[in-house]
Order: structure tokens, then C-alpha cells, then sequence
């Protein structure tokens, strides 16, 4: 698959997508997390045919489900063997999700899910890579995770994004 990357100053990024197939995927992120996607017709590469808009939230479900998150391809499977199944996955957390104001230590991650935290990243940009048991989650916090994937799975359904509700 070719992909150009492009800035949109003051909107976000547009990533153009050819795949094997020419088929023409644009793809553009805008900096309050919105995600247009628009497919063209193979006839006219110029012509949207199709646009759809996802928040951040469902922008990410989608790429798990096209990621293989929930359901994976035997092709895909015969690969991850190799990794033991690991999976590097990352959550923003809303207001409501359940782990807010609580610490790593606290929740018991490790323990409880079996599943790590490489990273924090607060809203302010700051990083906290490798965070330590004391370190509190904050809404807005994007975390970075990574574990098999049936454990990311019951931690995100249990901690990350409950607030949907």
C-alpha cells in the first residue's frame, strides 16, 4: 500500500491511501481528534464517491476491529504466534472512565489484568514512559498499554471506556 502524508495547517493530517487494489482512501485527522474518511471512484481518482466522519472514540474501535482485535484473520493468527500474542494498544480517558484519579498500584494492573503500562500521556503533552505503581490516571490521560489481547480486551471494556454508558 503507497501512503502520502500531508500537514493541514490549523485542521490536522491527510494521509492518502492507494492500495494493491487502486483503490484511493483519503483519510484526514483533524486536531480534535475527528477522523473524515472518503473513498474514491476508481474511474475518476479525483471524485469522492464516499465520506465518512468518526469521532476519536470510534475511530480507534474501528481500527481494533480492523486491526484484528476482536476478530482475526487465520493468516494473521499463523503471525502473532510468533509474539505470544502480544498487542500494543493505547485508550484517551473520558471523564467517567473508571480508573480516574486512581493509581496504577492502586488498581492493580499488573496483577489484576496481566497487562502493562508503557506510557502516559497527559493532556498537557507530557510523557511518562514506564510509570511507576503511584502514578494516577487523569481524564484526558492517553495510556498506553500492552498485554495479550483477551486481557487488553477485559481491561478496556472494565477500566477505559465505561463512560460510553
Amino acid at each position: 500500500m503507497n501512503i502520502r502524508e500531508s500537514e493541514l495547517p490549523g485542521i490536522g493530517r491527510k494521509f492518502e491511501l492507494m492500495t494493491e487494489n487502486d483503490d484511493k482512501v483519503v483519510v484526514i485527522i483533524h486536531d480534535d481528534g475527528r477522523r473524515e474518511v472518503y473513498h474514491y471512484d476508481d474511474e475518476d481518482l479525483d471524485e469522492s464517491i464516499s465520506g465518512v466522519t468518526f469521532t476519536d472514540s470510534e475511530a480507534r474501535q474501528l481500527a481494533s476491529i480492523i486491526g484484528g482485535m476482536t476478530y482475526k484473520p487465520k493468516a494473521v493468527e499463523t503471525i502473532e504466534v510468533a509474539f505470544d500474542d502480544l498487542v500494543i494498544e493505547w485508550f484517551r480517558l473520558g471523564p467517567n472512565a473508571p480508573i480516574i484519579g486512581k493509581s496504577i498500584g492502586e488498581i492493580g494492573i499488573r496483577q489484576n489484568y496481566n497487562i502493562n503500562i508503557i506510557g502516559i500521556v497527559r493532556k498537557d503533552h507530557t510523557k511518562q514512559l514506564n510509570p511507576g505503581v503511584d502514578s494516577i490516571f487523569k481524564s484526558g490521560d492517553t495510556i498506553v498499554i500492552s498485554g495479550e489481547r483477551a486481557d487488553i480486551k477485559r481491561a478496556s471494556s472494565e477500566l477505559f471506556l465505561k463512560e460510553r454508558g
